[in-house]
């Protein structure tokens, strides 16, 4: 299998970061690495190059760091209500899920954050304090903390209604019986 030495320029998921230095198949070096952009050969004046990229990318983990550090400390500050549905039993009828989580968010803080980054292992169904963990970046985590209450809503009667049951109505039949005493002719 022919196979050839690449720079990469960004970050190829399944393959390395930005100013990696990685062996691929020719086809795929040739077909989508190179058009693309995401990597070039590797040649002197490259290999000179490298240094530059590798700078590049400390600075932009570095910034990604630092914003992911921030993120976290405002998410920690924040704390939130939830409602949620329950029935008499105290039994919920829905659940807080990860993107109900990520929805809150971005309403709060305005944070775009992706669902999958939110470390959940059910949906949430009952009431209480609930911490969270969200996985902003490798190296930081913030604790999501809040609160989920019922949805009580007040039991009142209607004006001049009384507790009796209705009158049962008249129920309709789909398919009609034969009636027993007619008798058929020939």
């Amino acid at each position: 299998m022919p196979t050839t030495e690449l720079i990469l320029t960004e970050n190829v998921p399944g393959l390395g970061a930005e100013a990696d230095v990685v062996r691929v198949r020719r086809g795929y070096a040739r077909n989508y690495l190179l058009p693309t952009g995401k990597a070039y050969e590797v040649t002197p004046a490259a290999l000179r190059q490298l240094d530059n990229l590798k700078k590049k990318r400390a600075d932009r983990e570095a910034r990604e760091l630092n914003e992911a550090e921030e993120l976290s400390r405002r998410i920690g500050k924040l704390r939130v209500t939830f409602t949620l549905a329950t029935g008499e039993t105290g039994k919920a009828f829905g659940s807080i899920t990860a993107q109900d989580i990520v929805h809150r968010l971005k309403n709060e803080i305005g944070a775009e954050i992706d669902r999958h980054k939110i470390i959940l292992e059910r949906p949430i169904k009952d009431t209480g304090e609930h911490v969270v963990l969200i996985k902003l970046h490798h190296d930081a985590t913030a604790q999501f903390v809040f609160q989920v209450k019922s949805a009580e809503e007040p039991k009142t009667e209607p004006v001049g209604a009384t507790s009796e049951e209705p009158e049962e109505k008249k129920k309709h039949r789909f398919f009609r019986r034969k009636k027993e005493g007619r008798k058929e002719t020939k």
